[in-house]
């Protein structure tokens, strides 16, 4: 890999880490509020929305300027939503605003990686991303908890001057050292070179950004390569979405755990997505990135197995690992949230890799990531209305689990019939060496 390939990854660990750390620091402050309970999952929405709504725009914007200050310039962004939690802002529109750097952030994260790296690495690419984004995400989530703490805090609030500049409770100084981190990945991205990728003046007004914006969709849409790949990451970041409150239900309904307890296993399942994404980046070459389809009908099928699992299923037996005690069906939820997180991995990382080279070869590094981040984030938003639909009817905890499952199961299924049909029509190995014939003009 090029050295500024891990000055990229630099930037997302210590970016990504923020993300996940201010989420605990941002629902401790709403709790400190005194705010009702159904505000919570209503910062994942203000977060989220800024991808949908912003897709048309991010994508001139990421092709407009070289793609390090692109990152810089949104990482900042971040730390002036950080800011407004701190002067007193409401949570939710604060956290809205860094949901607004973190939409512009994408499609130059991974618009980058197609201008710096030729496509045979851009797997192996993606799986050093994904990697170090999912523990991002778990050591982001416990320095979150452990800012919130009461250990920390009282060490934070001791420190000279912060009484001084309005820093007096455990959530304002948590979101303080926060900020510091997202200021460090603003400086990685200050060391990471130019790639040498130019695109033509960018459309400024709001009308032709949006006609552009439904071209490039149409465009990948249309494509035999693109439109697969799309239809697989949409669908998993989607599910992956729900499967994080899935998860959460089904420990506490299976296993009888506290939320405490129940994150652990959320810690498991992206533990597993990091092997999986790993070894798919170490096994899994461009031109066979299709071959791993099936794997997201056994993503399926496996949540589906969840549903039956329970406590009950296993001997109550207590398992020693040293100093640890384990009992017998915690080792098997572990494994299983494992298992599920490490199908996950391995068959989405290629799918990133093909929707990357395909849509730079057909429109442009930033444009291309600006599609399918709508694309994915609206399936976010629609998965998660209807698991909150599904939980409202009350249905019972294994048959929403299970109707979850199944629905990942036959999409995935439908997908491969999909391919298949395409495939007959073209040779898609020759597809996806083939260089791009005509530039995109935006």
């Amino acid at each position: 890999m090029k050295k500024g390939f891990y000055w990229i990854m630099a930037a997302q660990f210590f970016s990504s880490l923020a993300d996940n750390a201010l989420l605990i620091a941002a629902i401790a402050l709403l709790v400190q509020m005194q705010s009702p309970d159904w505000m919570t999952p209503l910062l994942k929405f203000f977060f989220t929305i800024s991808y949908v709504v912003l897709a048309p725009f991010v994508g001139a914007f990421a092709d407009a300027i070289l793609k390090w200050k692109v990152m810089f310039i949104t990482n900042l962004v971040k730390v002036a939503g950080l800011v407004l939690m701190l002067i007193s802002v409401h949570p939710l529109l604060a956290y809205g605003v860094v949901g607004l750097g973190a939409a512009a952030y994408s499609p130059a994260k991974y618009g980058i990686l197609t201008e710096l790296l030729p496509p045979q690495q851009l797997v192996a690419a993606n799986g050093w991303i994904e990697g170090t984004t999912v523990s991002s995400i778990i050591l982001g989530t416990v320095l979150g908890g452990f800012l919130v703490s009461q250990a920390a805090s009282g060490f934070l609030l001791g420190l000279p001057g912060l009484a001084a500049v309005g820093i007096n409770t455990t959530p304002e100084a948590a979101i303080l050292v926060i900020t510091l981190v997202y200021l460090l990945a603003a400086l990685c991205n200050l060391r990471i070179p130019d790639t040498g990728a130019r695109y033509e003046k960018q459309k400024t007004r709001l009308v032709a950004l949006l006609v552009d914006f439904a071209h490039c969709t149409k465009v990948l849409w249309t494509d035999k390569l693109g439109q697969i790949s799309l239809a697989v990451t949409t669908l998993f970041w989607g599910a992956g979405a729900t499967l994080q409150f899935i998860v959460l239900k089904w420990a506490e309904h299976a296993l009888g755990l506290d939320l405490t307890m129940a994150s652990v296993m959320q810690a498991a399942v992206a533990l597993g997505v990091a092997a999986g994404a790993i070894s798919a980046a170490v096994r899994v070459p461009l031109k066979k990135s299709l071959s791993v389809l099936p794997l997201g009908v056994g993503m399926g099928l496996t949540t589906v197995a969840l549903a039956f699992f329970n406590r009950e299923l296993l001997p109550d037996v207590q398992l020693h690992f040293w100093v640890v005690q384990l009992p017998l069906y915690m080792l098997f939820a572990y494994g299983f949230m494992v298992f599920i997180g490490a199908l996950a991995g391995y068959f989405v990382v290629p799918m990133n890799a093909l929707l990357q080279h395909r849509g730079y070869v057909l429109l442009s590094a930033g444009h291309s990531i600006a599609v399918q981040n709508f694309n994915e984030n609206v399936s976010v938003l629609l998965m998660l209305l209807f698991y909150a639909l599904l939980i409202r009817l009350n249905l019972p905890v294994p048959w929403v689990i299970a109707l979850f499952g199944t629905f990942v199961s036959v999409s995935m299924f439908l997908v491969i019939l999909w391919y298949r049909r395409n495939q007959r029509e073209r040779d898609w190995t020759q597809l996806i060496g083939e260089p791009r014939h005509e530039e995109h003009h935006s």
